[in-house]
């Protein structure tokens, strides 16, 4: 039997039949810096609430799976340090030694199709790094989407990324890849790429019947909702991308490699834009909350 511990707050949805949201934690280990990432961590649970759904950030805490994290647990995982950074490959592993771990992408939708819950709201996703003809470092985050029914709402994968062979490999793995509101498939903190999107939706209601017929033709694996960052809020890809380029370079320079690469590149991207990525990272989490909370009410509204 595994330990698994839902929140007060998660208790409470599920006897009520709310709709409920999961979130990940690695965004706020790995992510962003204190105290900008515990702001972040309740912002982004606000704005779910507010928007009629319950948030459930899920973490692995000295062993156990943990359903929602009270504020107290929330406030403390975002100053541990040396947290682990887990996907399907260590999450068993961890939570059998007792250790305590944040959730990425690939371990988040695990522990939320364990609890039940469809909708999951992040960042953004892991993909093909750029490179990986030679690195072949992948993400585990795509071949999750292959197997896990949730609905995954990202501003579509991380900028650092390959994205092309990240689409690429989205379509072989038979994930639907759908942007919301628009054509392009978006970038991270650009609201567009250079690429189209495989699909495209426009209310969350669709969403939620899409993810409702996937089950119900016995598919495995969730969906990528695609949802831009806010206008006002994004960084074009004129003005992104040489950073992307710089710290791609440094990061070769100094030998950094598997886990360690994103979370690296992330602060050094933040470095070169002086702040303007985390300032556009908190935006475009907040705003796929929003999204995600929208399509958890419509996916409960079916459910009855």
């Amino acid at each position: 039997m595994i330990d698994i511990r839902y929140a007060p707050e998660v208790v409470q949805a599920r006897e009520q039949n709310k709709p409920l949201v999961a979130l990940e934690s690695t965004i706020i280990t790995h992510g962003m810096p204190w105290p900008q990432n515990l702001e972040m961590a309740r912002g982004v649970e606000a704005v779910i609430r507010e928007n009629g759904s319950v948030p459930a950030t899920i973490a692995v805490i000295e062993g156990a799976l943990c359903i929602g994290l009270d504020d107290a647990q929330l406030e403390g995982l975002a100053q541990t340090r040396g947290a682990a950074k887990l996907s399907r490959a260590d999450m068993a592993v961890c939570m059998a030694t007792g250790g305590t771990g944040a959730t990425t992408v690939a371990a988040t939708m695990i522990g939320a199709a364990q609890a039940g819950i469809g909708v999951f709201a992040t960042g953004g996703i892991g993909g093909v790094h750029r490179g990986a003809e030679q690195s072949f470092d992948i993400s585990a985050d795509l071949q999750e989407l292959s197997r896990t029914n949730v609905t995954v709402v990202a501003a579509g994968a991380k900028a650092i990324l390959d994205l092309s062979k990240t689409l690429e490999v989205l379509e072989t793995f038979g994930v639907p890849v759908i942007a919301y509101g628009q054509d392009i498939f978006p970038a991270f903190w650009s609201r567009q790429s250079a690429h189209a999107a495989p699909l495209r939706m426009d209310d969350a209601e669709t969403i939620a019947r899409a993810h409702v017929t996937r089950a119900a033709l016995g598919l495995s694996g969730g969906q990528l909702i695609a949802n831009p960052i806010p206008e006002e809020a994004e960084i074009p890809r004129s003005e992104i991308e040489p950073a992307i380029a710089r710290a791609l370079g440094d990061a070769e320079t100094h030998g950094i490699a598997g886990k360690n690469v994103t979370p690296y590149l992330l602060q050094r991207i933040f470095e070169l834009t002086e702040g303007r990525s985390l300032t556009a990272n908190i935006a475009l989490v907040r705003n796929n909350a929003r999204l995600g909370a929208e399509i958890a009410c419509a996916l409960n509204k079916i459910a009855r």
